[in-house]
């Protein structure tokens, strides 16, 4: 039988995970309200704040006060407040910046979904489902303005990891590289920066390859080594690339779904070619992982999961690959690397 730690530290354990909803809501009200971009510009009384924002000040007086007690701004003197080493990175003007990916766990697709977790429990389906009556991405195409949001948050995301991933591993051997869903083209673009003989092609819905023109980051000296393309991957994936690439595709989608999209992978993927899949690796039982995190979110508003090296195996093969290595990265995603059967 277990040994039950004592009272007062399993109490202060669990209340501290109950802290972490009411911080995570606090960080997401105080991104969207800009507190960190007008303390920057030189506010700095909650009573100047409040008018700037319309906002009650003692409310916002007792939220950057909880925030400050956790390193998250600095209060310097009574109901005076400045950006701390943390509270920086919810700037939306520099590099780093994680003000997009709150906005994203801000909005009420995401919040609300997670407070109908128990209903993915009981019967499987994702809460996101449950509540909005469609897919995530038919929600997003439905309201443009949250599609903004989720592509900020996304681009910030691939921001941080991108120059990891396009050090880990040796994508100029393969000459060129195909980046399915790719998004607005960071990863694509930091792996053409880092292995300059490599030519690449951004594979995407029309109207994501359109934001991709606008954001600019497959343009100017990389625009001789780049092609983009359009691409639904239930359909069919383009050939005429060695390699191909997919960031955190697959565990968008439940087994039936991602083996389709790898099925398509394998008629364009040639002989000689190779299919790199880029996802969040698990730890062992017991331990912390982003990744097991990440499945939570998969499981309630994608339906899709996080897999453990041997699910991606069997899942590869089911589709014509073989699993060859997975490769890490600087951070706790991997590099799972497949060739053709």
């Amino acid at each position: 039988m277990t040994a039950p730690d004592s009272s007062a530290n399993a109490h202060q354990k669990l209340m501290q995970a109950r802290n972490g909803l009411i911080i995570h809501q606090s960080i997401c009200a105080a991104a969207k309200l800009g507190v960190a971009d007008l303390l920057e510009q030189g506010l700095s009384t909650t009573a100047e704040l409040a008018r700037e924002l319309n906002a009650n000040e003692d409310a916002l007086y007792r939220i950057l006060r909880a925030l400050a007690s956790q390193v998250i701004f600095k209060e310097t003197t009574p109901r005076t407040f400045t950006n701390s080493g943390l509270s920086c990175f919810l700037r939306s003007d520099v590099p780093g910046s994680v003000r997009p990916a709150f906005l994203f766990w801000g909005t009420e697709m995401y919040y609300r979904s997670f407070g109908e977790l128990l209903h993915t429990i009981q019967t499987g389906e994702p809460a996101r489902a449950m509540l909005f009556g469609m897919s995530e991405w038919e929600y997003m195409r439905q309201h443009p303005e949250l599609a903004g949001i989720f592509d900020a948050a996304m681009t910030n995301f691939s921001s941080m990891q991108a120059p990891g991933i396009a050090t880990a591993y040796d994508f100029g051997a393969w000459e060129s590289i195909m980046d399915i869903g790719g998004g607005v083209g960071i990863l694509l673009s930091q792996i053409l920066k880092t292995h300059t003989n490599l030519h690449g092609v951004l594979a995407e819905q029309p109207h994501v390859l359109e934001r991709a023109r606008q954001r600019g980051f497959l343009a100017g000296n990389l625009a001789a080594r780049t092609a983009m393309v359009d691409c639904d991957f239930f359909r069919e994936v383009p050939s005429g690339c060695r390699a191909y690439l997919m960031k955190n595709v697959i565990h968008d989608w439940d087994d039936d779904k991602a083996h389709a999209i790898l099925v398509n992978c394998r008629r364009a993927v040639e002989a000689n070619g190779v299919l790199l899949l880029v996802e969040w690796s698990l730890s062992e039982a017991n331990l912390p992982s982003t990744g097991k995190l990440s499945d939570l979110i998969m499981l309630v508003l994608t339906g899709g999961k996080e897999r453990t090296t041997d699910e991606y195996r069997k899942l590869l093969t089911s589709a014509g690959f073989r699993f060859n290595r997975l490769v890490p990265t600087a951070t706790e995603l991997a590099i799972i690397e497949a060739v053709p059967a």
